[in-house]
């Protein structure tokens, strides 16, 4: 299951990244062939741009892509290393746990609301914090339980992508 969920969220990361490009190229075309502003072009690229961050962080977390200052670690004997990956992992999962709670508190007291330009309700637009944060709680308490199971550190798998 969670491996489809994955797929989604790399398949939608890749189509947020494609909007991100289409939108503003669209902007300068219309505005400089044809003279027309797209009005709330801004706001959309912002939109598709947070979209991207929050849902595609996920995705990034489970493939290794994110920031482990690994070089560090491996200066460290094998037992406290396992334990500082450990602690990583417990503060991230409460880290993105605080986040995902504030979203949904932020749009359950927003929910008749309204953005400024395109006047998209408000719980569209801070969704991707909630689901991104939730999807990050997931991957990061996978990485938690997986790290603890093996009773031993990870080895150092920088990932360039």
């Amino acid at each position: 299951m969670l491996s489809g969920v994955r797929r989604a969220v790399r398949a939608a990361s890749l189509a947020l990244l494609a909007l991100l490009v289409v939108t503003p190229l669209a902007q300068i075309v219309m505005r400089g062939v044809f003279n027309v502003p797209m009005a709330g072009a801004e706001e959309l690229a912002r939109y598709f741009l947070v979209c991207l961050t929050f849902l595609g962080a996920a995705y990034v977390t489970h493939a290794g892509g994110q920031i482990r200052m690994e070089e560090l670690q491996a200066l460290l004997p094998p037992r406290p290393r396992w334990y500082l990956q450990l602690g990583i992992e417990l503060v991230g999962v409460a880290m993105f746990a605080t986040l995902f709670v504030a979203g949904a508190i932020t749009i359950g007291k927003n929910l008749s609301n309204k953005t400024a330009t395109l006047e998209m309700p408000f719980w569209l637009f801070m969704g991707p914090l909630a689901v991104g944060s939730l999807l990050l709680l997931v991957e990061t308490l996978a990485m938690f339980v997986h790290t603890l199971r093996r009773r031993r550190p990870e080895d150092k798998h920088t990932v360039l992508t």
